[in-house]
């Protein structure tokens, strides 16, 4: 995709949410507590910058799309490359709480985030000037042989798998955090009810990304109990 194609998407994804705000803008919120709505009443965005207002849509569409169906199929290409964990989550599907934790740590559906420095300081021996720009590679941290046991290994049944850094830290937390490992845990679980074995019956393609650990494609066979 050339840049005036992506451009000319990203201005098409405006207008159509951009209709959407217009439309939802001052009408009765009875029954309904959407994004665009929320946004476009709330005293602290109904304001928003056009630009602003795209931009948070993106990350929205990134951070609770992109981010959960990537550990969805990354979960199901972890499992089909360790068969003995498929196993072990057969025989013992209360496991799938812990799972995803592991599935998530494993995956790191986003590689890394870019921080700003607020103030001078030092960092494992590293000087940090204010106004320097940081990227954290939460991928790195994921595998981190300080803190996770044979880090390279995908366990789901690792017991500090929660320490994972995916979701970030502090004020920046993930806020869907939450509900994205809901929606694993009840995938799974139904998958588990319904299917012997979700099997991968071709080579992952992987999305061209430095940011997106994701797939393109991922062909796989549902095999019933």
């Amino acid at each position: 995709m050339t840049e005036e194609q992506r451009r000319a998407a990203l201005m098409e994804c405006l207008e159509v949410f951009t209709a959407l705000w217009k439309e939802r803008q001052n009408a009765p919120t009875t029954g309904r507590i959407d994004f665009v709505t929320a946004l476009a009443n709330a005293d602290a965005t109904r304001g928003l910058d056009p630009m602003e207002y795209l931009g948070t849509l993106v990350l929205l569409i990134v951070g609770g799309n992109d981010t959960t169906r990537n550990s969805i199929s990354g979960g199901v290409l972890a499992l089909n490359e360790n068969p003995g964990e498929y196993a072990k989550l057969r025989a013992h599907p209360e496991l799938v709480t812990n799972m995803v934790s592991e599935i998530i740590r494993w995956q790191t559906p986003l590689a890394y985030m870019r921080r700003t420095a607020t103030c001078d300081t030092e960092l494992a021996g590293k000087r940090i000037a204010k106004g320097d720009k940081l990227a954290m590679w939460y991928v790195s941290a994921n595998r981190d042989e300080d803190v996770f046991e044979r880090p390279n290994e995908f366990r789901i049944d690792r017991e500090n798998a929660r320490d994972h850094l995916a979701f970030g830290r502090g004020v920046h937390f993930c806020m869907g955090s939450r509900i994205a490992e809901m929606q694993l845990r009840v995938l799974w679980e139904e998958t588990l009810a319904h299917f012997r074995h979700v099997e991968v019956v071709g080579k992952p393609v992987r999305v061209r990304s430095n940011f997106v650990k994701g797939y393109a494609q991922l062909p796989v066979c549902l095999h019933p109990h």
